[in-house]
């Protein structure tokens, strides 16, 4: 069979896409190297959307979790892989999780038997000429990798996530916290920055150095640290200062409730266009969730705080999307190519899933004469392509999973469970309107209000 367009990977992602496709009527070759007798450190068989980590789609209440909304869209825009996920659920209270071997299975059985899909076993070494997407995932072959780095300039293209937690910026209570760059540089004054005496400051150091931290899995450990990832923990292994002297220095900052420098800062550092979300500045780290959760509420001024990711640190390969990828994932300097899933720096099953679906979508539309306008930023599917395509800051862009720090914000003062229910019911008519506007029309959607930052 000839194709219209060839799919990269058979993750997630590229099981997805190359879904959409076919139901859209195009002929699709889908590559999978896994079953050609290549293999990564990661998967354990040859199935397509094998789950190498966790069986759960994490929450599936479309009420109050942008997660779980985001399970709703793809439902209703036919998703095969909730489709599966669906039928092969297990118990796990609100949570959506699957048995892993059957929705593999079940996954592989619809892709192989679908007309217009064509499945070869095969790893891809070259970025190809013709429409494709590129949906190889976390693990992509380094023969792949360096074309796309080829491409894209090797600055663009990251091996390893460094992940910083990300805090909602409502939660952060500015009362302790104040506005400032160093030395008062900058008209903006960019950071916001949490102040510790000496006595709070030795407690932070020794609770990062007795936290539990998360091991590097077998494939990641002779992966070396390099000085712009270095763990906070493993900084503070080298002496009590060193923290003093790096991420958490004081100099400069004139703290204005006592007009001194503190003994430490930690700075927060502003992660999306919208303002709502602020990134803890060089405090990636390996230390578990429920320890970082503890340790870093012990912050003055964060004692509060909530976050839309958590740190961490793996192995991974992703372009820096934002900058590279326009609103419909083409990459601007070949609009020939599209990235999909985990590549694109989105982080998750589901958000792959997603960012695959719109990938599919997009080039469905293109191949068949449509437009397609991206979905609302109201929307989980809208607000995390916006994300992915320049909502966020390029030069700090790592991956994360779909949040409501990502969504416009809700105007005005609302507690926080009503607000979370106006972000799900605002979301739902927004794709309603979505799905209702004529797709061969040639209008851009206007995202542009929604991206303003909030007051």
């Amino acid at each position: 069979m000839t194709h219209d367009i060839h799919v990269i990977g058979g993750g997630l992602a590229g099981s997805e896409a190359a879904w959409q496709l076919a139901e859209a009527g195009l002929k699709v070759r889908l590559s999978e190297m896994r079953g050609s007798g290549e293999v990564t450190p990661a998967h354990q068989t040859d199935g397509l959307a094998e789950l190498v980590c966790s069986n759960s789609f994490r929450s599936d209440d479309a009420e109050s979790n942008a997660v779980g909304l985001l399970h709703q869209e793809l439902r209703t825009l036919g998703s095969l892989i909730m489709r599966q996920a669906d039928i092969h659920r297990v118990p796990a209270g609100s949570a959506l999780a699957v048995d892993r071997d059957n929705f593999s299975n079940s996954v592989t059985e619809a892709i192989d038997q679908h007309p217009n899909i064509t499945l070869v076993r095969e790893r891809v070494d070259a970025l190809p000429d013709g429409p494709t997407i590129i949906a190889t995932g976390p693990l992509t072959a380094a023969s792949l990798a360096a074309g796309i780095g080829a491409e894209t300039g090797r600055e663009a293209l990251a091996f390893f996530d460094a992940l910083a937690p990300i805090v909602h910026r409502e939660s952060i209570d500015m009362d302790t916290a104040w506005f400032a760059s160093r030395w008062d540089k900058g008209e903006g004054k960019d950071y916001i920055n949490c102040p510790m005496d000496k006595d709070q400051y030795l407690a932070f150091h020794q609770g990062l150095v007795d936290g539990e931290k998360t091991p590097f899995k077998d494939w990641e450990k002779d992966t070396p640290y390099f000085d712009g990832c270095m763990p906070i923990e493993v900084m503070a292994e080298r002496g009590v200062d060193t923290l003093r002297y790096g991420p958490m220095k004081p100099v400069g900052l004139d703290n204005p409730k006592t007009g001194r420098w503190p003994h430490a800062v930690v700075q927060l550092r502003q992660d999306n266009a919208q303002g709502t979300l602020w990134n803890i500045v060089g405090f990636q780290t390996k230390l578990k969730h429920a320890d970082q959760v503890r340790l870093f509420r012990t912050i003055p001024g964060l004692e509060n705080a909530e976050f839309a990711r958590l740190g961490g640190l793996h192995r991974n390969t992703f372009i820096r999307s934002p900058e590279l990828l326009d609103e419909t994932l083409r990459l601007k300097s070949r609009p020939n190519i599209r990235f999909a899933g985990q590549i694109t720096g989105c982080e998750g099953y589901i958000e792959s899933c997603g960012i695959g679906m719109l990938a599919g979508l997009f080039a469905a539309a293109e191949l068949t004469g449509k437009t397609l306008t991206p979905p609302p930023y109201a929307t989980a599917l809208g607000a995390l392509l916006g994300h992915i395509t320049g909502g966020a800051e390029a030069e700090t862009y790592q991956p994360m999973n779909v949040n409501f720090g990502l969504f416009p914000p809700i105007p005005g003062r609302t507690k926080k469970t009503d607000r979370k229910k106006m972000y799900t019911d605002r979301g739902r008519a927004a794709l309603a309107e979505w799905l209702n506007f004529p797709r061969q029309e040639a209008v851009p959607a206007d995202n542009s209000a929604e991206l303003a930052p909030s007051a």
